[in-house]
């Protein structure tokens, strides 16, 4: 580049621009973030480059406006060569071969290559951005295209998402808490998911999704926390609840914003976490047979949103915690007392959730608590149930696929129906030829139940039966193994253990050159 061209910018460059100009006469690329629109938070290094560049490149509609431009326009020189790189569609349609993409592709490569006629001729380039070049920004589309080509660098700048939380004057995410940013332009119910499983979230590109965005946060049950910010910092701003903004005065520069859960030091706690009765319910939860990994969407949400965790204390302690969240644990032989006081805290307005493993209606807390609530005192609490994975499905998942037919699901545990009823299941489940998956199948106290479990099976099948022994699945101490029925081990076996006892059909094959073991039970079953 001629000496005169020269710049500040340029001066406090590293020696590595230095050795990469002396190696190749080309300019260099910038990207230059510009901030959420107002001109006095671009940063100082944002100015430094415009100021210095020999070309100032902005995108812009077809109108000819560039918002871009508009924001930088006081550092402009009279003598920067601008290049507005005009979009040949917005949101309408076009026929373009290749459709919208298509029209958009070829735009970016023309584009493209005007800048580099720049570069080749050792001009620099800054590509104005609004907010960041590399957060949702057209830039990226050059950078992709270029970056690797030309010396480049990238000047961030403040996000609209920063300026939406400042302009709020709320914290988006406090201590463990998680942000998820989302695109309105995903469909309502992949929204919805997202939105119920963070903490907090913003959504942007509003405009013509807004009524879907509505919706969405709507079904997460996150519509009474959501706030709206328009044109952050710019000219004619707007905030407000978002419940109360109306979808025809939306424009593209907007975002919808959940603030962080956690309460404010001062002015007492969010009005959402007052103990209202109107507003007091009861989620029971499964989480899953392990860790985070197996919640549901729906479930990470319910977690977050409530007040109160209730359950064995094994389970509320995979909930991670959270600040202002209450967490009741207990002992895992006294369900109906944890339903009752549950219920107790809902009817004072708390939102509770009985957290339990697996899903809560197979054998653990959905029965309790809905048993409890059907006592007249309660009749007015609100009660949901949130399902889980299984244990079942899970152990089915790491071996194979052994329920891939009819199957049946039974408890060994005596505790709460007599030895008798459970004898006469298995032998029923064993002459129909189902599956079985055997739940509770023993524990310190229950030491005999999986070796005359074993010989009623054996009345109805081969020894050769294949059975599943999952034990702690998800777990760090995980085994999964398939042994045959004749040499099931009592002893192998306890109450972090699930068996799945395959039918007459029930297949084992290796895979990877005869190592793996997996197991399998056929969609169809023979005639006759």
């Amino acid at each position: 580049m001629p000496t005169e061209q020269s710049s500040p910018a340029e001066q406090t460059s590293s020696a590595e621009q230095t050795s990469s100009t002396e190696q190749s006469p080309t300019g260099r690329l910038y990207g230059v973030g510009l901030g959420p629109g107002d001109p006095s938070l671009m940063t100082v290094r944002a100015v430094e480059v415009i100021a210095s560049a020999d070309v100032v490149a902005y995108h812009s509609a077809r109108h000819g406006r560039s918002i871009a431009r508009s924001i930088a326009a006081a550092h402009l020189r009279a003598d920067h060569i601008e290049e507005a790189l005009v979009y040949p569609v917005t949101t309408e349609s076009t026929d373009h071969p290749g459709g919208y993409r298509g029209a958009l592709d070829d735009f970016y490569e023309e584009a493209a290559a005007r800048l580099a006629a720049h570069l080749d001729a050792g001009r620099t380039v800054a590509v104005l951005a609004e907010g960041d070049p590399l957060f949702y920004g057209s830039y990226q589309h050059m950078h992709k295209r270029l970056a690797h080509r030309y010396p480049t660098e990238v000047i961030p700048g403040v996000t609209s998402v920063s300026a939406a939380a400042a302009r709020l004057g709320e914290p988006l995410v406090e201590a463990e808490e998680v942000l998820t940013i989302l695109p309105g332009t995903l469909p309502e119910e992949e929204l919805a998911a997202r939105l119920a499983a963070t903490d907090s979230a913003v959504v942007m590109k509003l405009g013509r999704t807004f009524g879907k965005v509505r919706g969405a946060l709507e079904r997460a049950g996150r519509l009474d926390e959501a706030r709206y910010v328009e044109r952050a910092t710019m000219k004619g701003e707007r905030t407000g609840s978002l419940a109360d903004v109306d979808p025809e005065s939306v424009p593209y520069f907007s975002v919808a914003v959940l603030p962080s859960r956690v309460a404010p030091l001062t002015g007492g706690p969010k009005p959402e976490s007052s103990e209202d009765p109107a507003r007091g319910e009861v989620v029971v939860v499964g989480t899953g047979p392990a860790g985070p990994l197996w919640l549901t969407p729906e479930t990470r949400g319910a977690l977050a949103a409530a007040d109160d965790l209730v359950g064995y204390t094994t389970y509320v302690d995979r909930v991670p915690h959270r600040p202002g969240q209450r967490r009741h644990g207990s002992d895992n032989r006294v369900e109906s007392e944890r339903a009752e006081f549950a219920l107790e805290l809902a009817k004072r307005g708390r939102r509770v959730a009985v957290v339990s493993g697996g899903d809560p209606g197979v054998f653990a807390m959905a029965t309790a608590v809905l048993e409890v609530a059907s006592q007249d005192q309660f009749a007015d609490v609100p009660v949901r149930v949130l399902p889980g994975v299984t244990a079942a499905n899970a152990a089915a998942a790491r071996a194979g696929a052994p329920l891939g037919h009819d199957y049946v699901t039974l408890s060994l545990s005596d505790r709460l129906k007599p030895w008798e009823v459970i004898a006469e299941r298995l032998a029923a489940a064993a002459a129909a030829d189902l599956v079985l998956a055997i739940y509770n199948p023993g524990s310190r106290s229950r030491t005999w139940q999986v070796g005359k479990a074993r010989e009623l099976l054996l009345a109805h099948r081969t020894p050769d039966t294949p059975v599943v022994l999952g034990r702690d699945v998800g777990g760090p101490e995980e085994s999964v193994r398939i042994v045959r029925l004749g040499d099931l081990d009592p002893a192998e076996v306890d109450m972090r253990t699930l068996l799945i006892v395959g039918s007459s059909q029930t297949q084992v094959s290796r895979r990877r050159g005869g190592g793996e073991q997996i197991v399998w039970t056929p969609r169809r079953y023979p005639e006759g």
